[in-house]
Formats: C-alpha cells, structure tokens, sequence
C-alpha cells in the first residue's frame, strides 16, 4: 500500500514539474502586449496620440450646415446631467438653456462651478463650447465634468445649434471663406502635377505662362519627321 502511494505521488510530483515547463516555455514563446490598434472603438474616450493628424475643420463651416434636430438626438447623452428647458432645474450639472453667451462658469442658480472652469474666464461661444464639447478635461484641467467628450465634429456641430436654440440664439459665425484653411488632401498636391504648366489644351493653345509649340512642327513630330530648322 506504501510503494502504490509512493507511486502515485511520484506521478503527481512529475505532471507538476511537466507543467511548470511548459508554463514557463509557453510565457517565453508568447507574450500578452496591447495591440498597436484596438479592435474596436470605445465611444467618448480618446485614442493615444490622437490629435496629431490632419487640422480639423472649424466649428464655423460645420455650423453652417448643422442640423439642431440631430443635435436633440446628440443631447439625450448630456439628459443624465443636464436639463435645458428654462427655468430647469440644477442636477448634478447645471441647467443648459441660453448658455451660449453667457459668462463660462457664471449664473445658473448659483451652480458649484468648479474652480478650473471659473478660471477660463471669457463668454461661451461657439469655439469655445465646441473646444469644451471636444475634451472637457483639456478644456479645464480638473473640471468636475466627467463626460469624455464627443470625438465627432458633426455631431458637436448639431448639439452646439442645439444649443444655440436655447434661448441663446446667437447670429451663427461667418464660414472662413474659401482657401482660409488648407486641406491636407489639397496640400499633398505632387510637385510634378505643379510644375506641369506646358500642358496643351485639345485646340493646341499652350497653358499660361508655357513655351510656344508649333503645331506643324508637333504634327512632324508625332509622325515621325524631324522638325525643319528654324530661320
């Protein structure tokens, strides 16, 4: 009865030691890191490194075309928090109607602002609500605000015509006129395609500022001759 014991403890001792080994050959093989991308995007919470891309579009020109209906939908995020009819109640933050205007962190039935967002000073307008509506917590480091922010120009577009409609009703802002902010689409324009100014149109006529082309000696030259020498 001994010598069984004896084995089968030997046994577990030896499957044990298998094990480890392999644990530990398994660790050296493969190794958990983060992925470089995630495989999936988490709403209101900002990528590592974001922000260093292409110059986003300013909040002027999306208004133009924002759509406030969208910006009720957008807003059913901030109800939790935020009540916007007027004369609305406080919750645990501050009721929104005719913020836009309005002194940043002043009015709204003695609401607790806090101390970083008194310290912005100036009025809310439209850049800076849609910079707040962006990161609150870049906006005021050490706001009470614990919202993430909205990542999507168009829908911060809406949610600030929303706003505006509040009882606010501010005359939106001029679009910069065209040409004001470089596109990088645009920007990445290749050297080649810029410096091709002796391109001919289909009736022969060279571009502006290009060499003058006969055409009999073009039409020589696409057949073939060489082009007589010039007097």
């Amino acid at each position: 009865m001994d010598d069984r014991s004896n084995t089968i403890f030997g046994w577990v001792l030896a499957g044990a030691g298998v094990a480890l080994g392999l644990s530990i050959v398994g660790s050296q093989i493969f190794h958990g890191e983060r992925p470089e991308k995630m495989g999936y995007a988490i709403e209101g919470v900002e990528e590592a490194g974001a922000g260093g891309g292409a110059a986003e579009v300013p909040i002027a020109s999306l208004l133009a075309s924002a759509d406030p209906a969208k910006g009720a939908e957008v807003f059913k995020k901030c109800a939790a928090c935020h009540t916007i009819n007027q004369g609305g109640a406080n919750g645990i933050g501050p009721n929104l109607y005719a913020t836009l205007g309005e002194g940043i962190a002043q009015g709204k039935g003695g609401f607790a602002f806090s101390d970083a967002l008194k310290s912005v000073g100036g009025n809310w307008d439209f850049d800076k609500m849609n910079a707040w509506l962006t990161s609150p917590r870049k906006f005021a480091n050490g706001t009470k605000m614990t919202f993430a922010g909205l990542g999507n120009p168009e829908d911060r577009a809406n949610i600030i015509a929303y706003l505006n409609q509040q009882g606010s009703n501010l005359p939106l802002p001029a679009a910069p006129a065209a040409g004001a902010a470089t596109d990088p689409a645009v920007a990445n324009v290749t050297e080649s395609a810029k410096g091709d100014t002796a391109d001919l149109s289909n009736t022969g006529t060279p571009a502006s500022g290009a060499p003058s082309v006969d055409p009999a000696a073009k039409e020589d030259k696409a057949l073939g001759a060489e082009p007589p020498a010039k007097q």
